[in-house]
């Protein structure tokens, strides 16, 4: 059985038109409301992988909903220009934040979510947008984070952080550091949030991503898939929102 797709339409408030992607679950509730998960994808935009896991989390019984941060759909496979869309939106933080939030108020106000059940999965460039929109208070129920940037826009705090977190790291990541990881234990404890950390052994950057090994033969970066790593997170990740949304 194939799983329903359609495009949500957001307009950020700058006029941008952000595109993203909807993944319907197979098996309605009663009710008519499923639980939904947004996922913030990597820098390289609305590529093959964020859509991937769209579809799998629709398959798992969520609405699943691949933000379109850059606006009008863009991808791309170049390392170079998914920077340089990437460090756009870092340096105009407010803007993407911004842009974040239209997407969340309008997944929350679809006919088929649950608007009391929203959680967030983020991948690389999404890990960072995902803790940093529950650093604002957005108010989801669960963020998970795959080789992400923990990097805070501003560092959590207990009035606005009202997720729980799951974060899953590669201990061989070379663009995300020990040091950087261990900030962000001390920042999640500081603002008492419920968290968990999960360092896999000899996983880099990626790790989660099948497309990666050829990701970093075009680019020169150092990203290499890990199937154990990606199989024992994901499962860890579906669990985790199954028990909290």
């Amino acid at each position: 059985m194939t799983i329903t797709t359609r495009t949500l339409h957001t307009t950020a408030p700058d006029g941008t038109p952000l595109l993203s992607h909807i993944a319907m679950p197979i098996n309605t509730p009663k009710n008519g409301q499923s639980p939904a998960i947004l996922v913030a994808p990597e820098w390289w935009g609305l590529v093959g992988h964020p859509q991937e896991v769209a579809a799998r989390l629709a398959y798992a019984g969520f609405v699943a909903v691949t933000m379109d941060i850059y606006g009008n759909g863009k991808m791309t496979t170049d390392a170079h220009q998914a920077s340089e869309w990437m460090m756009q939106m870092l340096n105009n933080s407010n803007e993407l934040m911004n842009r974040c939030q239209a997407i969340y108020q309008d997944v929350a106000a679809l006919a088929e979510v649950d608007g009391r059940r929203l959680g967030i999965a983020g991948f690389c460039f999404g890990g960072k947008i995902a803790l940093d929109m529950a650093r604002l208070g957005t108010p989801f129920k669960a963020v998970a984070t795959f080789h992400g940037n923990p990097t805070p826009i501003i560092p959590a705090t207990a009035d606005k952080f009202t997720a729980k977190v799951l974060v899953a790291h590669g201990a061989a990541d070379s663009m995300i550091s020990d040091e950087a990881i261990n900030h962000l234990r001390t920042e999640l404890n500081n603002a008492k949030v419920d968290y968990e950390i999960d360092i896999y052994p000899n996983a880099k950057h990626g790790f989660s991503n099948p497309h990666a090994d050829q990701r970093a033969r075009e680019n020169g970066v150092d990203l290499a898939y890990d199937e154990a790593a990606a199989k024992a997170s994901w499962d860890k990740m579906i669990k985790f929102m199954q028990d909290n949304l």
